[in-house]
């Protein structure tokens, strides 16, 4: 999960540039300004105590089947009703990522949430400053409202308890820095893709986190893009192909620090490429953490495939946003179709987070999905990309 930068943001927005920086510093910050040093907040008397993580030794039974109502199919695509109280909205590029201002989370409407979730559905990923209001059972409330909240098999719960579906993103001054146990491009992920039902519409809030210039951020990849990406051939190639989600790597890491796994690893087969229920469009389903062999070919040429898939969605620029938190920041994400990987760095910063989701629909390719690409770009005369190759180009300075 995500790092998180501590907030800087007032109530109302204020002007912002394209990095999401006040058009105008402090002066405080520029007189307190030291290059590449950020002060250590004191957590002495931490207010979110019973939000810290907690590994219960519990066991639970195999997920079963359990209904799916995608609430984004009775959004608005006008979204009217999220946009009703709204005092800002934008985009952060063509493929993925919207910030709101003006929304309470906490105090949505029914049309509101159908509204939130046909977004997060066609943008991937949609932002919220400030939501103060917004509690861990607030947080819970609208999880449950978009589907049956997952339980995660091996991450850490809170200590208040009774919150077995909230999952802790926690990292303090004692934690030990990971990034040398992990090339950077197999940290991308799509939550428990490895589940029956993997996660559809989730949410992150961060309570604290290192300051601003602190280090930290999140990124978020679109599986949408990453799918039009690909050339006509190797389209059609993938959508004949299943992979393999494997859950034991994680189970065994947890095993290997003594904690207990609460419900047994499984291994799963889902299509590398789907479509989405809401939308139409067809996207790559596919992770480095969880994705283990793709399934009827040799060895050789399944490990080429997810080595090239990974580049794709790890390098691919303009099919990735970045997004700086600030204390009480929300992102909230669709796991089906959007990839995301946190950066390290922050240290000695505390990062402290909350994440609720619900289980989707099993993963399908249904026979009239469309590309993504294909149809924005005839709704509003982009012209077609060349993906042949062909031609002569200079550095894309």
């Amino acid at each position: 999960m995500a790092p998180s930068l501590e907030g800087f943001y007032e109530e109302s927005p204020v002007s912002l540039t394209n990095n999401n920086l006040p058009s105008k510093p402090l002066s405080s910050s520029v007189s307190s300004y030291i290059p590449g040093r950020t002060a250590v907040e004191n957590h002495d008397n931490y207010d979110y105590d019973d939000l810290k993580p907690s590994f219960p030794d519990k066991h639970w039974p195999p997920l079963e089947e359990v209904p799916y109502n995608d609430k984004g199919l009775l959004g608005d695509p006008t979204f009217k009703n999220i946009l009703a109280n709204a005092t800002d909205v934008f985009d952060y590029n063509p493929k993925i990522g919207t910030e709101i201002y003006g929304v309470d989370l906490a105090n949505l409407s029914d049309a509101a949430k159908n509204d939130l979730a046909l977004l997060i559905a066609t943008r991937g990923v949609v932002f919220f400053r400030n939501q103060n209001n917004f509690d861990i059972d607030a947080q819970r409330k609208i999880g449950a409202y978009y589907g049956t909240l997952h339980k995660h098999a091996t991450t850490a719960v809170p200590k208040r308890g009774d919150l077995d579906d909230v999952h802790v993103v926690y990292t303090d001054e004692k934690s030990k820095d990971q990034r040398a146990m992990f090339t950077p491009t197999f940290l991308w992920h799509s939550d428990v893709t490895y589940e029956l039902q993997p996660p559809s519409y989730t949410s992150l809030k961060v309570l604290t986190g290192p300051p601003r210039g602190g280090g930290g951020g999140t990124l978020w990849s679109s599986q949408y893009a990453a799918y039009d990406t690909l050339s006509a051939p190797m389209q059609k190639y993938l959508e004949s192909l299943t992979a393999l989600h494997s859950s034991h790597i994680q189970a065994e890491g947890s095993q290997a620090l003594g904690r207990t796994v609460r419900r047994d690893p499984i291994i799963t087969e889902h299509p590398i490429i789907r479509s989405h229920p809401v939308t139409g469009w067809k996207s790559l389903f596919f992770n480095p953490g969880f994705v283990t062999k793709i399934v009827g070919i040799p060895k050789v040429e399944s490990d080429m495939i997810i080595s090239y898939l990974n580049e794709v969605v790890a390098t691919t620029q303009e099919m990735h946003v970045r997004f700086q938190w600030g204390k009480d920041d929300v992102a909230f994400w669709d796991n089906r179709i959007t990839n995301h990987s946190a950066s390290f760095g922050f240290a000695p910063h505390r990062r402290h987070a909350v994440r609720v989701c619900c289980q989707g629909e099993m993963p399908s390719l249904s026979s009239d999905a469309t590309s993504q690409e294909e149809d924005l770009g005839k709704k509003y005369g982009i012209p077609a990309v060349n993906k042949d190759g062909s031609g002569q180009s200079n550095y894309n300075d």
